[in-house]
């Protein structure tokens, strides 16, 4: 049996995240110790190793939850629920990336109209911009509260 300090070190997880992913039932300790230490077996590893790959991937506790699930007994799921999860993850990370498009995009505009001189942000193209963009908000917010 392994301490927890010990599953941290071969996982590369700290002992903190051991316990949150303990708390969201993702991994349990097979047993507890006369003095109350939580200790793993080496399919306890194995579970952390594997949350620990998929979180890298970026599944979310969620997604990893079923995929554990599926992977405790893999003969009643099918690949179709493994690829169903790993699409719609595929999906968030492709609107994510857009997101960050657009923001690069607008980021290197804002960029590109400033002077990025020492003088003072009286007149600065980005901050006006920001303005704008918040007085935009503002009165789109004031037009709809008004229908």
């Amino acid at each position: 049996m392994l301490k927890i300090s010990e599953i941290a070190e071969k996982t590369g997880l700290s002992a903190h995240t051991l316990r949150f992913y303990e708390k969201h039932g993702l991994i349990a300790a097979s047993e507890r110790s006369e003095s109350g230490y939580r200790l793993y077996s080496e399919a306890d590893l194995r579970r952390a190793e594997f949350i620990r790959a998929a979180r890298n991937i970026g599944f979310s506790l969620e997604d990893i939850g079923g995929l554990l699930s599926i992977r405790l007994d893999k003969s009643s799921h099918t690949c179709q629920e493994v690829t169903d999860i790993t699409r719609r993850k595929l999906s968030d990370v492709d609107a994510r990336i857009s997101e960050l498009t657009a923001m690069r995009r607008t980021l290197k505009t804002l960029l590109d109209s400033c002077c990025g001189g020492p003088e003072d942000a009286t007149h600065c193209s980005i901050m006006e911009a920001l303005e704008a963009s918040r007085d935009q908000s503002d009165t789109g917010q004031a037009a709809a509260n008004e229908g």
